[in-house]
């Protein structure tokens, strides 16, 4: 990860316009080879914030949940890394191999040359690298407001 950017923290989002913008900010300083791991309940704004990382990074594509793909690719539109949006729960929940069943995916990137945006994912991407950022989303169920916990975990 390129930049000054803190090994861990917090942030609260108020809106999921907020919630885009932290994601733009962490998708700009993402490179190649970076895994980032979404941890949040359902509706905790998962797939929102993956849309901020995208516009950070620059990448093609409309950004949504990969629930019934698994993975979705989406190329850079500036020569940087694609983005790989993976659906962790749905290898978790459908295989005893989730690692195989990611690479028999057929992606056009290798993941190593890609940033790879796993929800679900942290008991078993963290495989794929030798550190990983885990993000944790918290949201109050009454409002759009979101909690943000980060940190690198190597």
């Amino acid at each position: 990860m390129r930049g000054d950017n803190a090994h861990e923290g917090t942030r609260i989002a108020a809106t999921a316009e907020d919630t885009q913008a932290f994601g733009e900010e962490l998708g700009a300083a993402l490179e190649a080879g970076d895994l980032v791991i979404l941890d949040g309940p359902l509706g905790a704004g998962k797939t929102t914030f993956t849309q901020g990382i995208a516009r950070g990074m620059q990448v093609k594509g409309r950004v949504t949940s990969p629930t019934f793909v698994i993975a979705r690719e989406h190329p850079s539109t500036v020569g940087g890394p694609a983005l790989i949006h993976v659906d962790a729960y749905r290898l978790l929940d459908h295989s005893d191999d989730p690692l195989g069943e990611l690479d028999s995916l057929d992606l056009d990137t290798e993941i190593e040359d890609a940033v790879v945006v796993a929800e679900w994912g942290g008991d078993f991407m963290e495989r794929l690298a030798d550190a990983c950022l885990v993000v944790s989303i918290n949201r109050d169920s009454d409002d759009d407001v979101r909690e943000f916990s980060w940190k690198w975990v190597t």
